[in-house]
């Protein structure tokens, strides 16, 4: 079932003689459940397009579905729920508030969200168990490896049990041994059914989806599957 359906989006810098086109005429759709890598390097305009995918923009033009719903004639307010409800984001640079504890970090969204200090906790727990740091819950992020605090943050973001996770370059800024701990940990947010996706540079990184998006110079130039493939060969 689509999830997610984006049709013909562009989005233009200084429109007009000097105007830079980050995303030119992207179209694409993402089934639920699906494990997607958008792969690029720096400039193709993966950032921008996972920025739409996020709401954390709006397009120039073009059309935006999330759910069946067009999110292109929300308000910021309405595009702000649907983020809060809807999506888990895991950035490179882990986003942690350096003077609270793993686990208050990770009840953090959930108070902004106004759930109940029980329900809070009892989440907060759960997530910090899953990625495996429920002995780190006082910790601070300066106690912690970077593999350990990119973890606290997939907690955080998974916490509320969203449907979409977007994860931005997050082995990005770790050793080997912690990224794929982390991708690990993706793998088995997809095999629960929630929809992952992945922006990256990183080939080898894509290659661990069930599904690549290559982006260049904000045009989709490749788009496949990796069971196409293995059965090509």
């Amino acid at each position: 079932m689509e999830l997610i359906a984006v049709k013909d989006i562009y989005k233009i810098y200084n429109p007009g003689e000097n105007e830079v086109r980050a995303l030119d005429g992207v179209t694409l759709s993402i089934s639920r459940g699906d494990f997607v890598a958008i792969v690029g390097q720096s400039g193709s305009g993966k950032s921008t397009l996972m920025n739409m995918l996020g709401l954390l923009d709006v397009p120039t033009s073009g059309e935006y579905y999330l759910d069946g719903e067009n999110t292109s004639d929300m308000s910021d307010d309405e595009l702000s729920e649907i983020r809060n409800k809807e999506i888990g984001f895991i950035f490179q640079g882990f986003n942690l508030i350096p003077s609270l504890t793993a686990q208050a970090n990770v009840e953090l969204p959930l108070a902004y969200r106004g759930m109940p200090a029980a329900e809070r906790h009892r989440l907060s727990l759960e997530a910090l168990e899953r990625v495996g740091l429920s002995h780190r819950l006082n910790h601070l992020p300066k106690q912690m490896s970077g593999g350990q605090q990119q973890r606290v943050a997939i907690a955080r973001a998974v916490a509320a049990r969203p449907p979409i996770i977007l994860a931005d370059e997050p082995t990005g800024n770790l050793d080997s041994r912690s990224g794929a701990e982390v991708m690990k940990i993706l793998h088995e947010l997809n095999d629960e059914g929630r929809t992952v996706i992945l922006i990256t540079h990183d080939n080898g990184i894509a290659a661990e989806a069930k599904r690549v998006i290559r982006i260049q110079d904000g045009k989709v130039v490749e788009d496949y599957r990796r069971a196409d493939i293995a059965e090509k060969s």
